[in-house]
C-alpha cells in the first residue's frame, strides 16, 4: 500500500481536529486517508433545512477530502419550493432522486419528475416549485462552497431550526458566491 500523502493527512487530522470525523463511519474516515470512501443513504453529514425543516445530507466536500467539487441530498417538502437564486462561481446539477415539480431557469418554467437531470451554468437564475410532491434532490456543484451555506443556514437534527431574514440569508449566501431575489 502506498504512503499517504501529506495532503490526505492533513484532511484527516483537520477532521479530527474540527469534531468533524464523526460525520463519516468509520470506514469512510479510513478511506479518506486512502483516497476515497462509501457512504450509505443517511451518512455524511447531516442537517435540517432552515426554512421547510427537510433533511441535507452533505457527502463530498473540501471537509472530507474533495477541493473541487461537493455533492449531498436535500429533501424539499411539498409546497415549500426552493427559491430563485444565482450562484456567481458554481455550476450546479441536480438529479431527482424522487418527486416531481417545475424548475425555473432563467424565468422559463420547465416540468420534471423523478428521475430528471437538471444542469444550471454559473450565474443563471434557477429555482423549484414543488406545491404537490416532496422532492429528493442530489445535488452537485464546482467548485464547493454550496455546503457553507447549508452548515451556516441550517442545523444538526434535534437543534432548533435558525430564524433567518431574507436579508440575513442573502448576507449569508454572499459569503459562499450566492445570491438570492
Amino acid at each position: 500500500m502506498a504512503a499517504e500523502s501529506p495532503d490526505r493527512r492533513a484532511v484527516l487530522v483537520g477532521l479530527a481536529g474540527a469534531g468533524a470525523a464523526h460525520l463519516l463511519p468509520q470506514s469512510a474516515s479510513s478511506a479518506v486517508a486512502s483516497g476515497g470512501y462509501v457512504l450509505g443513504a443517511v451518512e455524511g453529514e447531516h442537517l435540517v433545512h432552515f426554512r421547510d425543516h427537510g433533511d441535507v445530507f452533505i457527502k463530498i466536500a473540501p471537509s472530507t477530502g474533495s477541493n473541487n467539487i461537493a455533492l449531498g441530498t436535500q429533501q424539499v417538502m411539498a409546497g415549500t419550493g426552493v427559491p430563485i437564486h444565482r450562484h456567481f462561481h458554481m455550476d450546479e446539477a441536480f438529479y431527482v432522486l424522487g418527486g416531481s415539480g417545475t424548475f425555473i431557469l432563467n424565468d422559463v418554467d420547465h416540468p420534471f419528475d423523478k428521475g430528471a437531470t437538471i444542469l444550471i451554468p454559473r450565474n443563471s437564475w434557477h429555482g423549484f416549485l414543488n406545491p404537490d410532491h416532496e422532492l429528493l434532490l442530489l445535488w452537485v456543484v464546482s467548485p464547493p462552497g454550496l455546503e457553507g451555506f447549508f452548515r451556516e443556514t441550517c442545523t444538526p437534527p434535534g437543534v432548533p431550526p435558525r430564524q433567518l431574514t431574507h436579508e440575513q440569508v442573502n448576507a449569508i449566501a454572499r459569503k459562499y458566491g450566492t445570491e438570492f431575489r
